[in-house]
């Protein structure tokens, strides 16, 4: 996945109530229940179904890990609590005559609705692009950070690019 795709699970993970398995044959006891076979792992990973035998697999645990408290945690974030977008990106602008619109870094933690939260990661599930990601995430900012929700700059249009990094929290 991208960089936003990651974020947004990074985000979910972080609520999770019990830690993934901490060891290697735990790891592998966990995605074998979840898949059923060792060869079945394997074909996800893209390894061999020996090599999925030897090495911890903590990336994939992590995102089969609690599905339900993952599940929870996105309804709530989509329906009541919203999502928080911390990012170092270039924002560049597409404003009215006689307005500046050379992009430029900034560093900008802003919380986002739960419409914007739900449209992440309805658009996430779907199997969107990084940059249909980057689409919603930059929407988002434009209303909330630069619009200030409708008071100011109303024809203003913010484009998201060269990110830096960027992080969501629940």
């Amino acid at each position: 996945m991208g960089m936003l795709g990651d974020s947004l699970d990074r985000a979910v993970q972080g609520v999770f109530t019990r830690p993934i398995p901490k060891t290697a044959p735990a790891q592998m006891r966990y995605l074998v229940k979840q898949f059923k076979t060792t060869r079945a792992v394997a074909h996800l990973l893209g390894i061999s179904q020996r090599t999925v035998e030897r090495y911890i697999i903590e990336h994939e645990v992590r995102q089969c890990w609690q599905p339900h408290v993952r599940a929870r945690a996105k309804q709530a974030a989509a329906t009541t609590g919203g999502i928080v977008i911390d990012t170092r990106a270039r924002f560049g602008f597409t404003a009215a005559p006689g307005t500046t619109d050379d992009a430029r870094l900034r560093l900008i933690t802003q919380a986002l609705p739960p419409e914007y939260a739900a449209r992440l990661f309805e658009a996430q599930d779907a199997g969107a692009s990084e940059r249909q990601l980057r689409a919603i995430a930059a929407e988002g900012l434009q209303d909330i950070y630069f619009r200030d929700c409708g008071r100011r700059a109303t024809g203003l249009r913010v484009e998201f690019t060269d990110i830096d990094y960027i992080d969501f929290e629940l």
